[in-house]
């Protein structure tokens, strides 16, 4: 029986270092993108033979910033991929990137989704998120985007912002609603160690107004069609991300490029996160994983289950092998009130939602 599986490949390359990312990313150089380009098709060959008991039905190039590689070192790679006739297939996008040539080639080479890093549609916000594209670049971005025929288009959005306010979040807010997006992904500014903002004094919302903000998201996002099916996610009926659910229901999936994890076999491992000893590896065909997860029972299933009920629809516990003492913990959590049950069926509680991270914490 042929299995669905999802490649993701992490395209590394940045101009230029957000204060808040965590992500590998390298400086962007034409020499260093041809020898990824060779060192992505060498992993992919070496992964060929297990794709015959596979249909690949999501491909997600993400960084990084993808779209520096190249429409054609993407399409060089997506000609070597077998791929389902009805395969989605993402690129993120900065949005002072995107071009109307650009988004047309990336058509031509296989692209059918895009994913924009609006972040926010106020100068203000993104200036000090130290973005270099203001507001009318990300709109105008959208547009061209859907106008070079890719019409399956995702941004993604932040709040609890240094210096933000709900009146300001709701100002960006408003302005989605003529926007011709299918899908948005909806985040909160977590500082990182290892990042430039680490190391800052940030004046920060306070919880009660990134509760305003978040209710005010949820609430909107519906109003104008977006309809939350994930924590972090909203999108128009029929354009839920086929990748991202992937993540949340343990479908197999093999990353490609340094730093990029992968889960296959109930494993979950990881290239290292390094692009020169990630391209030596590959060159002298030895594998370029050097992290190997293999969680044991009953941990394995609890982590599962944690991440599958991100999912608003919720879960079918039949479907988990679940050990007595986590029935007894999952109807805790019922009484309360982070978790509804009916029969098997199991989802999060508006409660449960809003504070997801304590109900992930206690089931694993």
């Amino acid at each position: 029986m042929v299995k669905p599986l999802s490649l993701y490949f992490h395209i590394p390359f940045c101009n230029k270092k957000c204060p808040y990312c965590h992500f590998f990313v390298v400086p962007n150089k034409e020499e260093h993108r041809k020898a990824l380009l060779d060192a992505l098709l060498s992993e992919w060959q070496r992964l060929l033979p297990k794709m015959e008991e596979h249909e690949i039905t999501s491909i997600y190039f993400g960084g990084g910033t993808p779209t520096l590689f190249g429409a054609k070192a993407i399409h060089t790679l997506l000609e070597k991929i077998p791929y389902s006739s009805d395969c989605e297939i993402t690129i993120e996008a900065n949005p002072e990137d995107v071009t109307k040539e650009l988004m047309s080639k990336l058509k031509g080479a296989g692209i059918n989704r895009v994913s924009i890093g609006v972040q926010s549609l106020e100068d203000d916000s993104l200036l000090l998120l130290e973005r270099t594209h203001n507001a009318k670049r990300a709109i105008d971005a959208i547009h061209i985007t859907h106008n070079a025929d890719i019409t399956n288009i995702s941004i993604d959005l932040m709040y609890e912002l240094p210096e933000q306010t709900s009146k300001n979040f709701e100002n960006t807010l408003h302005k989605l609603k003529t926007l011709p997006i299918t899908h948005l992904s909806l985040y909160n500014l977590t500082i990182e160690p290892n990042t430039a903002f680490f190391k800052r004094t940030l004046n920060l919302p306070s919880p009660e107004e990134n509760l305003k903000m978040l209710q005010a998201a949820t609430s909107h996002l519906e109003e104008i069609g977006l309809k939350r099916y994930e924590i972090s996610a909203f999108a128009r009926p029929g354009y839920t991300s086929r990748h991202n659910i992937g993540y949340w229901t343990a479908r197999p999936f093999f990353g490609l490029g340094p730093s990029a994890f992968s889960y296959y076999n109930g494993k979950r491992f990881r290239n290292v996160a390094h692009l020169h000893r990630y391209m030596r590896a590959l060159k002298e065909n030895r594998t370029p994983v050097d992290f190997t997860e293999d969680l044991p029972y009953p941990q394995n299933v609890h982590e599962l289950l944690a991440v599958q009920l991100r999912l608003l629809e919720g879960v079918d516990l039949k479907v988990f092998d679940l050990p007595d003492a986590t029935h007894i913990l999952l109807a805790k959590l019922e009484t309360e009130n982070f978790l509804e049950r009916k029969g098997s069926h199991c989802k999060l509680t508006s409660k449960g939602i809003l504070f997801y991270d304590t109900v992930a914490t206690e089931i694993i």
